[in-house]
């Protein structure tokens, strides 16, 4: 429920006749101003101590409670302001004139809380909007210590008839204010979007701006997580990071209620016990909770939370972030079917180069290749034969590169990601920094399809203990590292052009390596290496296993 409190002559130069404050209530356009005219004038016309205004909810309750008179510290004393209960009830379910020469005497007053100002005289009188109430215009303790007659009667009901038309007039500014600004949103929202814009941070976009439209504290935005479970992927707002990667269950929470049925869910305030309360302190004002709807269903739920006094949502704010919503839950359908497209048209791209390259280029290097081999049976010149092979060899290496260039381009990122190459680059990456240098990796044959889930950690385990005891024994400016799987087994091979092994040196790490080798039934050698100087280290497993090793 909203409330505030204000003193008489904060604002404009208070009227002096009914004419007056009939006109300087109307001339504003501001409702939240409006409403403090109408008590203003109101208070001023009939000369009460007190004003008041409370707004009607949808449940019959007040929603909103202005007043004038009271300071910020007695309204502090008095703690949490009327429901609409008692006399001040009376009014809203019979929305007639009431005028009291002591309001205590009134079957329906409760009394007043602790610290609340003494008031005796009451004069009540009901604002209408159309034929239906709006608020009531509360009244007392009029000055000099007399009580409110008939004249102040018919002054306040004339003010109240002539506060209605401007309340309206208020009220529609004021919506189609809102209406502008929620379109804005809107537009900008599918702007970002169909300019390129992340789905994620175009959803960042959608909590931020539902936030600051509704008057919220805090928004976020759940999107299905784990099985029987939505996930709060997007948080804006007061206790965002409490709620960021929150998982929410879906049966028996609003949230899922809303994400279930695909309707719009209103609380006046969360339970603290559900795990939304609770991750924003267990005190919270009306919430709503929208789902996001697309052609393919319920993407997600979008949830504004109010401050504990905020006004409840009406049916406006309701069609407002409904329409919002959708329109943002489209947006992101277009994104993504745009960005699947791109991404279809990229890997047309990908297989056409594959394409090439396997038919153009590796044929014509395989062909030269051919073309020099032929050559050596004309030459007796046996330096001239080395550099050939030399030659030969290097075309060779040439073409196993392209093919994992191949590879690359026809396989997903998303696939990649997970794949043995992707871990065994993720090694020979995280071993750059204390190498000084990033190590040459090559891939010969179907790495990723033909070697066994058991053999493919303790490849990866391997790779790691090999390049560390490079980067600390063997003070070399060079390590290559091939990946070898033929029809029988993998291999794989580091060789770096340092040192070499030095024989009184620890040997516990290749010992550890020899021993994940054995358990698979394969080999390792380490040697040094004659021309150049370094080590060489072959590491191989069969690819079918007689057992399964129990190392990690």
């Amino acid at each position: 429920m909203g409330s505030t409190t204000r003193q008489p002559g904060s604002g404009e130069p208070l009227p002096n006749s009914l004419l007056e404050a009939i006109v300087a209530v109307g001339s504003e356009l501001d409702l939240t101003t409006v409403l403090y005219r109408i008590i203003e004038a109101a208070v001023t016309l009939v000369d009460a101590t007190y004003g008041a205004l409370g707004v009607v909810g949808e449940r019959g309750q007040l929603a909103q409670f202005l007043t004038v008179g009271i300071d910020e510290s007695d309204r502090a004393l008095i703690g949490h302001l009327p429901l609409g209960l008692g006399l001040l009830g009376e009014l809203i379910h019979h929305p007639q004139p009431l005028r009291l020469p002591d309001l205590a005497d009134h079957p329906s007053s409760y009394g007043f809380p602790p610290h609340h100002p003494v008031m005796t005289s009451f004069l009540g009188v009901p604002v209408r909007v159309r034929d239906v109430v709006f608020g009531n215009l509360y009244l007392t303790e009029k000055r000099g210590g007399g009580e409110f007659d008939e004249e102040d009667q018919s002054v306040v009901v004339a003010l109240a008839a002539a506060a209605g038309v401007a309340v309206e007039n208020a009220r529609l500014y004021d919506a189609a204010r809102r209406r502008e600004r929620w379109l804005q949103a809107s537009t900008e929202v599918t702007t970002s979007l169909m300019s390129g814009t992340d789905p994620a941070q175009a959803l960042t976009i959608v909590a931020n701006r539902a936030r600051e439209l509704a008057d919220a504290t805090s928004s976020f935005i759940a999107l299905p997580g784990a099985k029987h479970a939505l996930l709060v992927e997007v948080a804006d707002g007061d206790a965002a990071d409490h709620l960021l990667g929150l998982a929410v269950t879906i049966e028996g929470s609003p949230v899922g209620q809303c994400f279930s049925t695909a309707q719009t869910v209103t609380v006046e305030r969360l339970d603290p016990a559900d795990a939304i309360g609770a991750a924003l302190g267990g005190a919270t004002g009306p919430a709503m909770l929208v789902p996001l709807v697309d052609s393919g269903g319920v993407r997600g739920v979008l949830a504004v939370i109010l401050p504990m006094d905020g006004v409840p949502f009406g049916d406006q704010s309701a069609t407002m972030l409904e329409g919002f919503a959708a329109q943002a839950a489209v947006a992101l359908q277009l994104a993504e079917a745009r960005r699947e497209g791109e991404r279809v048209v990229l890997y047309e791209d990908r297989d056409r180069i594959a394409r090439d390259l396997h038919d153009l280029v590796i044929q014509r290097l395989f062909a030269s290749g051919m073309q020099l081999e032929s050559m050596v049976r004309l030459l007796d010149n046996e330096e001239a034969v080395s550099r050939i092979h030399s030659i030969v060899d290097d075309l060779d290496g040439t073409i196993r590169e392209i093919r994992s260039a191949i590879y690359a381009l026809q396989t997903p990122a998303e696939s990649r990601s997970s794949s043995l190459r992707a871990q065994l680059l993720t090694v020979a990456d995280a071993a750059t920094g204390a190498l000084g240098f990033a190590p040459s990796v090559r891939f010969d044959g179907p790495v990723d399809t033909a070697v066994p889930a058991e053999v493919a950690p303790h490849l990866v385990a391997v790779l790691v203990e090999a390049l560390s005891n490079a980067a600390r024994h063997a003070q070399s400016t060079r390590v290559d590292v091939a990946v070898r799987v033929d029809a029988t087994e993998v291999q794989l091979r580091v060789t770096d052009n340092g040192i070499g092994l030095s024989p009184d040196g620890r040997r516990s790490g290749l010992l550890n390596l020899a021993e994940r080798a054995v358990a698979l039934g394969g080999s390792l050698k380490a040697a040094a290496q004659q021309a150049p100087l370094g080590t060489e280290l072959l590491w191989a497993a069969p690819l079918a296993q007689p057992r399964r090793s129990s190392r990690p």
